[in-house]
């Protein structure tokens, strides 16, 4: 049954709801080039993806997070709904790193690029640092805040080592960064998996860490710290920990 709703009711229904949402995307971008606006029609869209997944959102910690605030977001990967859970929920004007690919898909591409997201080419170092960069300069300039993923991508069922990009950007912009812990999104929509579940599921805002006070080079020890903040919150065991499970 599962597989039947999926490809007969929600594949359509997101379908529907991206390209609805893409085109008012993108008329609102002919008036809007800041991007602001945009990102609340991508609000919209996400909460319209939940709602036609039967997914419920958990939200914990959102207190913690100021209207206008500058800062980073470091999340846990573990579904492609991870960013629509995030944009349902997390009430900051915020920007986000993409694969590139992602910017050459109809509707959600152009999407994507006019609301000021930020492309991640794989396998080019140089082309990374530079869009760390530009996601510092972004929040520095424009007092917005920037959504990282730290494992790079989607993880299968535990918590994969984070990489520096968070911590890296939260340094150079001198912001705050926020782990961010979202459990249950698996169940919904499992990695290498088309089928979309309906399920609960829960995301909580950890405390903040200051980083105006940090280098360049504290970046490997805030790194560290994000991810193993994420793995108490998750009760996931942190990466390479063999102890864990028995």
């Amino acid at each position: 049954m599962s597989v039947l709703r999926s490809y007969l009711l929600v594949i359509p229904l997101f379908a529907i709801s991206t390209i609805f949402f893409g085109t008012i995307s993108m008329l609102v971008s002919l008036f809007d080039a800041t991007g602001n606006r945009q990102h609340r029609v991508a609000r919209a869209w996400a909460r319209s993806l939940l709602w036609a997944a039967g997914v419920e959102v958990e939200v914990s910690g959102v207190e913690k997070l100021h209207p206008g605030q500058s800062c980073v977001l470091a999340s846990n990967h573990t579904s492609y709904m991870d960013t629509p859970v995030i944009l349902a929920s997390v009430p900051l004007q915020f920007r986000f790193f993409a694969k590139e690919p992602l910017f050459r898909i109809p509707f959600l591409g152009s999407h994507l690029r006019r609301a000021g997201h930020l492309p991640i080419v794989l396998g080019d170092a140089r082309a990374g640092v530079k869009s760390m960069n530009e996601a510092a300069r972004l929040i520095r300039d424009r007092h917005l805040a920037v959504l990282v993923f730290p494992e790079g991508g989607r993880s299968l069922d535990t918590l994969q080592p984070f990489r520096e990009g968070a911590a890296y950007v939260a340094i150079r912009a001198g912001v705050p960064v926020y782990p961010v812990a979202l459990t249950g999104v698996r169940h919904v929509l499992r990695m290498h998996n088309k089928v979309i579940r309906p399920g609960r599921v829960r995301i909580q805002i950890g405390d903040p860490v200051e980083t105006s006070n940090l280098t360049i080079r504290d970046r490997a020890a805030l790194n560290d710290a994000l991810l193993r903040s994420i793995a108490t919150i998750t009760g996931e065991p942190l990466p390479g920990d063999q102890s864990a499970g028995g």
